[in-house]
């Protein structure tokens, strides 16, 4: 890498020159730079630094060489992606509603109605069970210990309402 000995010299030296590229390269690594592109984009920022030196004065080398890498970073990244980007306006651009269909909207709607009309009808233990298991997520367990009933009648509980819930979907 081929670099102005003023520069170094701004940067402590051979050493805070030499520390300065590994933090550098360290810094593009974490973006995911190879250690190549790493280099010449480092090669690229030192040569910006000199070229903008040449009228300005800069406080924080190393700072601005740090932001000018990230910056170069970010410039090849789209230009390696550039596919990703569309020239088109996006007036030009069909737009897919995901939203559900009135129709789907209104069977959803008949077959919650349905749900609940079904679990209205089951006895308020075998309802209060399958909320607590089904909406609330209590376990089988906690659930027998609350209505101090055993596991294996929780779970006819559920199982009655599920069924009756599935005998009601396929009349529908």
């Amino acid at each position: 890498m081929l670099v102005k000995p003023a520069i170094s010299m701004h940067l402590g030296g051979m050493e805070g020159f030499k520390q300065c590229i590994r933090q550098l390269r360290s810094l593009l690594r974490r973006q995911g730079r190879n250690r190549d592109d790493a280099d010449d984009l480092i090669q690229e920022a030192f040569l910006r630094l000199h070229v903008y030196c040449q009228n300005e004065e800069v406080q924080k080398r190393s700072a601005f060489l740090s932001r000018t890498v990230l910056n170069l970073s970010i410039d090849l990244h789209r230009k390696e992606h550039r596919e990703l980007y569309a020239d088109e306006s996006i007036d030009n651009l069909v737009l897919v509603d995901l939203r559900p269909s009135p129709e789907q909207e209104l069977a959803a709607a008949q077959r919650l109605a349905k749900v609940s009309t079904v679990l209205d009808e089951l006895g308020p233990r075998t309802r209060e069970i399958f909320y607590m298991h089904r909406v609330e997520g209590y376990s089988c367990a906690y659930i027998a210990a609350h209505f101090e009933i055993s596991v294996s009648a929780v779970e006819k509980h559920i199982a009655r309402a599920v069924l009756s819930i599935m005998d009601a979907m396929e009349r529908l």
